[in-house]
C-alpha cells in the first residue's frame, strides 16, 4: 500500500516548510525552494550561524546568482505537510557565504526519496514517498 502523499500549495514557486535542527538549536518553520537544478540542500550562512553548525570548507560553485563559496554541515531537515511530517537525520547540507539566497532544497535527497508532481493548473506541489523494496 503506497504512503500517504505530502500535499503542497503551489502559487508561484515550489515551496515546501521544513525545519532544520543541530544539538543546539531549531529554526523556526522555513519556506524552502525546491531546486530541480541543484544536486543539493544549500542554506544561507545566517541559517547556519544560528544552527551553531560547525563548518567544513567544501569549495566553490557557479549557480544562477553567481559563483558562491561552499562550506558543508551536519543537520536534520524536517519536512511538514498539515499533519504529519518526514525527517531526514545526519544530512549533509551545503552552507552558501551569501545571505541573499533562499533555502534551496536540491535532488538530493529529496528526489531519490519522493515521485515529484507539480499540479500547476490545480496549485498543487505533491510528494509521494517511494516505496523502499
Amino acid at each position: 500500500m503506497p504512503e500517504t502523499p505530502f500535499i503542497f500549495e503551489y502559487k508561484n514557486y515550489p515551496l515546501i516548510p521544513i525545519k532544520f535542527l543541530s544539538k543546539e538549536r531549531e529554526t523556526p518553520l522555513i519556506d524552502a525552494l525546491l531546486d530541480s537544478g541543484g544536486d543539493f540542500i544549500v542554506i544561507p550562512y545566517a541559517i547556519a550561524k544560528y544552527l551553531k553548525l560547525k563548518l567544513e570548507k567544501a569549495g566553490c560553485v557557479d549557480t544562477a546568482g553567481g559563483e558562491t563559496t561552499l562550506c558543508k554541515s551536519i543537520l536534520t531537515m524536517v519536512i511538514y505537510d498539515e499533519d504529519r511530517k518526514f525527517t531526514y537525520e545526519n544530512l549533509e547540507i551545503h552552507v552558501s557565504d551569501r545571505n541573499d539566497l533562499p533555502v534551496l532544497l536540491g535532488r538530493y535527497p529529496i528526489f531519490e526519496d519522493h515521485e515529484i508532481i507539480f499540479k500547476k493548473h490545480e496549485n498543487k506541489l505533491i510528494l509521494q514517498p517511494i516505496q523502499q523494496h
